[in-house]
């Protein structure tokens, strides 16, 4: 089941980077809802389950630009 979340990059994070995963999450049946790029990096979207492994088992990565994923809450 696909919930919100934000993924947050890291301040060196290229916007390529960041334009690349969130087009990752879009072809993969996902849907990015808000994009960010003042005060911090990243994207809002409803994100599948196995992308959101995918994006999770990322930041183990040497190259890893996200610096965090959480489930986005409503205010």
């Amino acid at each position: 089941m696909s919930q919100r979340y934000i993924v947050v990059f890291k301040k060196t994070a290229s916007q390529e980077a960041i334009d690349k995963q969130a087009d990752e999450v879009n072809r993969n049946g996902g849907s990015v809802k808000n994009r960010y790029s003042v005060g911090l990096k990243g994207f809002s979207a409803v994100i599948p389950e196995n992308i959101l492994l995918q994006l999770q088992n990322s930041l183990q990565s040497s190259d890893n630009q996200i610096d965090y994923i959480g489930k986005a809450k409503a205010i």
